[in-house]
């Protein structure tokens, strides 16, 4: 997992979390936005759009080493991002990382990197 308590806030915006935590536990998403040392707000296209993200701790989301660098301009640039960027996002960063780790003996349990 990697450390977030000093972490720069723009370091966070654009990178691929899994949901720890709550009714979406095992779900992927993406920052979109950092509120304070230990709140963000993620969303992932689908259910929780950009419009409607939903407030997450810090410590109920593991945060995995995909940056999607695509969401990240967007939302430097403009503020804002399509929930079509997110969800291409999500779908890069799943067949990317999960299907590498298939053939590990995991069960069919999949980890973020």
């Amino acid at each position: 997992m990697i450390a977030v308590r000093k972490a720069d806030p723009v370091d966070l915006i654009g990178r691929v979390v899994k949901i720890r935590q709550g009714k979406d536990q095992g779900q992927y998403a993406i920052v979109i936005k950092r509120l304070d040392s230990r709140t963000v707000l993620v969303a992932d296209g689908e259910k929780r759009t950009f419009s409607r993200p939903k407030k997450k701790n810090l410590l109920h989301l593991q945060l995995c080493s995909y940056v999607s660098p695509e969401v990240r301009n967007s939302l430097n640039e403009t503020g804002q991002v399509t929930n079509g960027k997110l969800r291409h996002a999500l779908i890069q960063f799943r067949l990317k990382h999960l299907t590498e780790e298939e053939g590990d003996d995991n069960d069919g349990e999949r980890r973020c990197h």
